[in-house]
């Protein structure tokens, strides 16, 4: 449960930021408000995978590091 928990902190911390860079920004800024929305919902999902990728890699690493400390 605790390994849940944690990602799902920092996903419900994360969301209100609005990730954009400046021509990211610029664009949203230019459309309308329906559009910016979808551009920053666009830009958190594509987002998502690499972060995935690292959270199971780093996982994987202390469930190793933890079996060799039972050991």
């Amino acid at each position: 449960m605790r390994r849940l928990l944690i990602p799902a902190v920092w996903l419900a911390l994360a969301l209100p930021a609005g990730a954009q860079c400046v021509m990211c920004y610029r664009t949203a800024h230019a459309q309308n408000e329906a559009r910016a929305s979808v551009l920053n919902s666009g830009i958190l999902i594509l987002g998502a995978p690499p972060f995935l990728i690292l959270a199971g890699f780093i996982g994987y690493v202390f469930s190793r590091s933890e079996r060799y400390r039972d050991e």
